[in-house]
């Protein structure tokens, strides 16, 4: 290849690039948020990784950029209308999957300290990769079912939030979710607008647990028609040690 066709094809990458942040920045600031240039490097990094490795593992079904950007990343960070970030210390993400939300929530808030569960041992390995390569701190992936790390002293009610966008039903994530929040702390679950008959159904599992609802706020991710729920579960009380049961009980056999 001539030179000249390689400067050429630098210069493309580069306007791709140029457009790749523009949506980021544009995107995150419909939700009130300034990116950084690191943040946007890091955000670009983030999807080049998970869309190489997603050739070769099933990481995502979302793989256009624009999508990844506001299905992904905008909507992982959408927690901010719900909670004061800044006043987090500690975050666990449970069954993160491909990291979402707990790595854009890092990305835009490095303050974090944040811990990453699934129980899927290949998915911790690419979130150790990915880790290393966005040269982060005071985070680690841990590779476990919520039933067992939530009896481990280190993780059991140690953390001011637990975030999770898994598909589960709410009573069964309020028991993986909830005893590894501490007191006065809360447990955030991303649903789906249409949560109503679901919320009323989990609010025993609420309340053995040592939680209650405390909001649900319900929007549309920007320029979209997508309803999001955002269901917030403050700590009252200590989880009871009985929970969470064995594994898979919270999923065969919701509380309530």
């Amino acid at each position: 290849m001539a030179v000249g066709e390689l400067k050429g094809l630098e210069g493309f990458f580069m306007k791709k690039v140029e457009e790749y942040q523009l949506v980021l920045k544009e995107s995150f600031e419909k939700i009130g948020l300034k990116l950084n240039e690191q943040q946007m490097e890091q955000f670009l990094i983030y999807y080049e990784y998970l869309i190489e490795k997603n050739e070769v593992m099933n990481l995502t079904a979302i793989t256009e950029y624009e999508e990844v950007v506001l299905k992904h990343f905008v909507d992982s960070v959408s927690l901010i209308k719900v909670i004061d970030l800044e006043k987090v210390n500690t975050l666990i993400d449970v069954g993160t999957g491909a990291g979402f939300p707990g790595i854009p929530l890092k990305i835009v808030f490095p303050h974090l300290k944040v811990v990453l569960l699934d129980s899927l041992n290949k998915r911790i390995l690419f979130l150790n990769e990915l880790i290393d390569k966005l040269r982060f701190e005071n985070i680690t992936a841990i590779h476990a079912r919520a039933e067992d790390a939530a009896r481990k002293r280190e993780y059991r009610e140690q953390f001011d939030l637990c975030v999770s966008r898994a598909v589960a039903n709410l009573s069964s994530l309020s028991e993986y979710c909830l005893p590894f929040v501490k007191k006065d702390g809360c447990f955030i679950s991303y649903k789906s607008i249409n949560i109503d008959i679901e919320i009323e159904g989990a609010k025993k599992a609420f309340y053995l647990l040592g939680g209650k609802l405390k909001e649900k706020k319900t929007f549309l991710l920007p320029d979209s028609e997508i309803g999001r729920a955002l269901i917030v579960i403050k700590k009252e009380r200590g989880t009871p040690l009985k929970y969470p049961r064995k594994a898979g009980m919270p999923s065969k056999e919701p509380l309530g």
